[in-house]
This record gives structure tokens, sequence and C-alpha cells, in this order.
């Protein structure tokens, strides 16, 4: 199998913790627009409640993994879609690297 490694090392420390800051900011603004819980979305995405309250409080520091899902669930509506585009939340390297076209076997 592929490592995808070398896609992921695109973004560097400075890139994610600017992306993982501006996401973390706009939490609860993109739940409330899905009229979602915390409890909701922490399902969602396979983490406790508590972990994603303590986040979207910045209580807690959202890891990438977690950035990764939340963008992932949000990218797939149309409404927070757009807001995360215009929040430069999807960047284009991450738009790049999430981007169905881009997508390809590992072997």
């Amino acid at each position: 199998m592929k490592s995808i490694e070398k896609d992921i090392c695109t973004f560097t420390n400075d890139d994610k913790e600017k992306l993982i800051r501006t996401l973390t900011e706009h939490l609860s603004v993109l739940r409330a627009r899905l009229g979602l819980s915390q409890e909701d979305i922490s399902n969602i995405i396979g983490i406790s409640r508590q972990t994603y309250s303590s986040i979207e409080t910045m209580k807690r520091k959202m890891t990438w993994n977690i950035f990764l899902s939340l963008v992932l669930f949000w990218g797939c509506n149309e409404s927070t879609g757009v807001m995360l585009d215009s929040m430069d939340v999807l960047s284009p390297e991450l738009n790049d690297f999430l981007s169905k076209n881009n997508r390809r076997e590992w072997k």
C-alpha cells in the first residue's frame, strides 16, 4: 500500500495550526447553521461530546484528524461548505488534497 505521507506533508505545521485555529473559531456558527447539537456532531465524527465541547470552547486543541473529519462533514453540506470557503478553511491546497478528482488507488 502506498503511503499518503507525501500528500499530507504538503501542509506545514504552521499551515495546519492556522487552519485548525480558523475552524475552531467558527465551530459553534457552523454547528448552529445545521441546527445540530454538540452530541450530534461528536457522534458523526466519532469523538466524545466532552471532547467536542472542549474543542468548541477552546479548552482543548483540535487535532489534524478531527479537523479533517469536520471539514469533510461540513464540506458536504452546501451552506456550511460555502461558509468554509468564505473562512479560508478550504485553502486551495486543502481543496486539492480533498478533491474527488485527486483521489487515486493506493498500491
